[in-house]
């Protein structure tokens, strides 16, 4: 029977070859995840040109089309491609050039991989990323002393995992003259600290707006390492059926990177850019508005609110459980982000600002609202959203907010979270079903390199609430959990409208991009946590990846 069903396929496909509307591709016997409302799945998609031309049953697809290209899908899952909708490409690349630190389980395990960078790259200035002292059996943050002593005549920054801290060796401290200018300028003092041990004494750890001195000197890695380090992130997201992010906070220089990139046919990753409200990138903005540069659009600012819940730079209503008199901070003033909401009104910009303490969103919440009485179509997004007090959270729905959030962080601070806020603010925390009650949609990213790209965990982490090793067993703050379906809108058709792109991307139907990804296994959510990758990836009916 199964000989005969096979030969009466191929009998289809070959007359249609011979008959019909003419197309580039047609996928057929596939699962086809369409993600419009209701998700239909059809057995077939035809595409022209980079285009949908139809999705439909098989005989109907077959009989209609003939095609240079007929690819048998063998049921496999079909679905529009992922966007990951808080990314940072550029700092992943330059993480991937500097010392790894991701996963070191010691202090000393983080000096021994410097040393080895060092022996290997001998570099004049030593960076390294990644460290999280969560990991280490003390939990502490760690002090500079030993880091001082074994590299006392070069400059050392090692950045923690968020980002939002810092360790640099006295040589560093003394190059960049931190401590004087951290002494004498309030807004470094407003939204960063030093960190120092129970005696008082200085560890070298800097928070936030602290480390600005030192980023100020930090050397540029070379423009042709970065390429390839972009390409390489590329391939990886292809692989996980990733075709576009939204790049959260870029300086000027770096979007020429992007744009050489892209002119030089290489860097096909559809990107929604945040710019960093910087002199240059305002300039730009204002001349410019809306930007499209082919797969690249412009329309919004990163802001930063607070720090991190990490790091204890998130800004709290109530102090920090495990820190007393301590509330964190705003790391943009108030008068700030009200001029970068002006400009963004006025040039038809988004304002996606950072916030992770309860008190970042309120304040957050309020200054949106504003907008909301001029455009309730603003989408004007808080990223992370990550505690939220219960009161506020129908401030989501009356100011019109968009929330962009990461559930792995979920997974991964859970193993620290409730010693900052304490458990009675847990209810508000990583609230992704309550937060998608309120809004009616979420835009789901990972934060890499913070966390990494693979969208699989990200499902596990929102539907699950475990992390890849399926911990905790019963879920983390289970009744925050989202469907599967809602997970993947947030990477597909969601992730698009965050970005005003609904009309392009997001969805599988005629005229929309055919970008779409097929995938080796049943795209599902398990109790316990299944690896997945594309089989195969189109952006615009391009092929860009194929486990093959």
């Amino acid at each position: 029977m199964s000989k005969i069903l096979s030969l009466l396929v191929l009998i289809t496909v070959l007359s249609s070859c011979m008959k019909g509307e003419s197309v580039d591709l047609v996928i057929h016997n596939a699962r086809v995840h369409t993600m419009e409302d209701g998700n239909p799945i059809f057995d077939a998609i035809a595409i022209k040109d980079g285009k949908i031309v139809e999705v439909g049953p098989e005989r109907q697809i077959l009989n209609k089309y003939r095609a240079d290209e007929f690819i048998d899908a063998q049921k496999k899952d079909v679905y529009p491609g992922f966007t990951d909708a808080h990314g940072h490409i550029l700092s992943y690349a330059k993480q991937q050039l500097s010392v790894d630190l991701v996963g070191c389980k010691s202090y000393d395990e983080m000096i021994v991989r410097v040393e080895k960078y060092k022996s290997k790259k001998n570099p004049k200035f030593i960076i390294g990323r990644g460290w999280d002292q969560s990991l280490w059996k003390e939990n502490e943050m760690p002090n500079n002393k030993k880091l001082s002593e074994i590299f006392p005549n070069i400059p050392v920054c090692l950045f923690r995992i968020d980002g939002h801290a810092l360790l640099a060796n006295d040589y560093l401290i003394k190059q960049s003259n931190v401590i004087e200018k951290f002494a004498n300028d309030p807004e470094l003092n407003q939204g960063g600290y030093f960190f120092n041990d129970s005696t008082g004494g200085f560890t070298g750890i800097m928070v936030d707006n602290a480390m600005n001195p030192v980023l100020d000197i930090l050397p540029s890695f070379p423009d042709k390492e970065l390429e390839t380090a972009i390409l390489e992130i590329q391939a990886e997201l292809y692989g996980y059926g990733i075709t576009g992010v939204h790049e959260a906070g870029l300086e000027y220089e770096e979007v020429q990177l992007l744009k050489k990139l892209i002119d030089a046919d290489k860097l096909g990753l559809n990107i929604y850019a945040m710019l960093a409200p910087t002199p240059k990138n305002i300039a730009f903005a204002k001349k410019n508005g809306v930007y499209t540069h082919e797969n690249l659009l412009i329309r919004s600012f990163k802001v930063y609110g607070d720090g991190a819940l990490g790091s204890r730079g998130a800004f709290l209503k109530q102090v920090y459980s495990d820190h007393d008199h301590h509330h964190g901070y705003l790391t943009t003033s108030m008068k700030r982000m009200n001029e970068i909401a002006d400009l963004c009104t006025k040039i038809d910009y988004q304002m996606n600002t950072h916030a992770i303490g309860d008190s970042t969103n309120r304040v957050l919440l309020e200054l949106y609202e504003r907008t909301f009485a001029q455009n309730p179509d603003h989408r004007w997004r808080i990223e992370h959203a990550q505690i939220v007090d219960p009161a506020d959270f129908k401030l989501f729905a009356s100011a019109g907010v968009f929330p962009s959030v990461q559930p792995t962080h979920a997974v991964s601070d859970q193993r620290w979270a409730e010693s900052r806020i304490g458990a009675h603010r847990m209810e508000g925390a990583y609230a992704y079903r309550t937060l998608l009650e309120q809004f009616g949609m979420l835009a789901i990213g990972t934060d890499f390199p913070v966390e990494l790209t693979d969208p699989f965990l990200t499902i596990h982490a929102a539907v699950q609430r475990k992390n890849a090793e399926n911990f905790p067993s019963t879920g983390f703050l289970p009744k925050e959990q989202i469907t599967l379906e809602e997970c993947i809108k947030g990477m597909t058709i969601w992730a698009a409208y965050a970005a005003f792109q609904e009309n392009e991307l997001g969805t599988l139907e005629k005229g929309k991009d055919a970008t779409l990804v097929m995938f080796v296994n049943p795209v599902k959510s398990n109790a316990v946590f299944v690896p997945n990758f594309a089989h195969t990836t189109w952006i615009k009916g391009k092929k860009v990846y194929s486990v093959e």
